[in-house]
This record gives C-alpha cells, structure tokens and sequence, in this order.
C-alpha cells in the first residue's frame, strides 16, 4: 500500500513524503531504511521483494521516503545527517517501528533503542569514497583533472554534485565522520548470509529473489531482538 507520512524538516516545518508499507496490524513492525542515492535505485527491487517476503511470513513492514529522496518536493541539497536522522526517528515513531531494517547507509540513520538488522552497513566516509572516486573516473574519462582533495574542499563549503546527486555542504561534512552507531542491540547481516554478491555491485538495476528471501528469512527467525 502506498500513503504519505509527515516527515519533520529542519526548519520546524513538515513535508508530505511517500510510504510504502505491507501493514495487517501485526505484532512485529519493521522499518526499512534503504540504501541511499544510486544504490537506492539498484536495490529498489530487492527492497520491496525484501518487504513482501516479510508480509510472507506475517510481519509488517514500512519503508518511508526522508526529504529529499525519490518523488519528494524537497531539495536534496538543503537536507542534513541530522535531519535524516530526525526523520527516520519519526517515521520510527509514525509506524509504531518495533524495529529496524537498516541497508547499506541507512545504517546511519537507526534509531536509537529499537533492535535493529544492518544489511552490508556502509559508513559516510566509505559511502563519501565511493562517490568522489566514480566522479573523478569520469572526469578522467572526460579530459578532466579533479582530485579528491580539491572536490571535497570544494564539497565542505559549497557542496557537491556526485553521481548526479546534489549533496549539500552541510551533508558532506556530516558524512565525513559519520560512522555505524554501536549497539548492543544490532546485528550485521553480510553479502556472504545471503548467498550471494550485493546487487549494489551490478551495472543496472536487478533483482534475485533467493537474496531478498533469505534477508526476509534471518529477520523472521531472529525474533524482535535481533543481538
């Protein structure tokens, strides 16, 4: 089902974003807080194959848009670390979350006290490597001469566009150092629990069915505590 949910903004105000969720009321309620920028379009399929697998085995599940991603009327550019992090506490709340699918650097965004799965969690520095280095490929390829450096001074004070996503300043600086929050109540899931290499690391878009039904599999047989 598709609806909308008010996330918060950091200027106090609110901004109608799209959820799309598998919810029959049941006990176990799972946040899914995907994979960001252009692992999110390769992993969108595998998201929500990921979600009916869990609607499968009587869990519900609900996966918000945070201002800024997909067909929201935010800009990317104005968004922050800690305001995702704010609205993925909201959403937490909105859905009454009794825990969290975090996948890739959506890590970073997990709520604190809720159990929570990290699938392949990526840290904003590794996130922020893997983005410099892709532009400074194409640049390369271009003709062009761009460190990594010059970009990310150039980021920290006027943003930056990488892989075709407007990254704001005061993004960039919180990615910097932006590592995986440690909880006792979290489990790490890897590439190697699924059987298989992360979609991620495909040129397009794909999906494999075996991968999001195993993921669905561990949640549903690890009960509401994942640690």
């Amino acid at each position: 089902m598709m609806s909308q949910w008010p996330a918060p903004l950091g200027n106090g105000g609110q901004s109608e974003e799209l959820l799309v969720s598998f919810d029959k009321a049941r006990a176990r309620r799972v946040l899914i807080l995907p994979a960001w920028f252009d692992e999110a379009n390769k992993l969108r399929r595998f998201t929500l194959d990921v979600m009916r697998a869990l609607d499968a085995a009587g869990i519900d599940s609900f996966l918000p848009d945070l201002p800024g991603c997909n067909e929201s009327l935010a800009p990317l550019e104005s968004q922050t670390l800690a305001g995702w992090r704010a609205g993925a506490a909201a959403s937490a709340e909105a859905v009454g979350a009794s825990e969290v699918l975090a996948i890739r650097a959506g890590a970073l965004l997990v709520p604190p006290g809720l159990p929570a799965w990290h699938y392949a969690a990526l840290s904003g520095p590794k996130l922020l490597r893997g983005l410099i280095r892709a532009r400074t490929i194409v640049a390369r390829e271009a003709g062009l001469s761009e460190s990594a450096e010059d970009l990310m001074a150039i980021g920290r004070e006027a943003g930056l566009v990488l892989g075709g996503w407007m990254i704001g300043a005061d993004m960039l600086r919180g990615l910097e150092s932006a590592e995986i929050p440690a909880s006792d109540n979290a489990r790490a899931i890897t590439t190697a629990d699924l059987g298989g290499p992360g979609l991620w690391l495909r040129a397009e878009p794909g999906e494999d069915i075996a991968q999001s039904q195993r993921l669905a599999a561990i949640i549903a047989d690890g009960g509401s505590s994942p640690a």
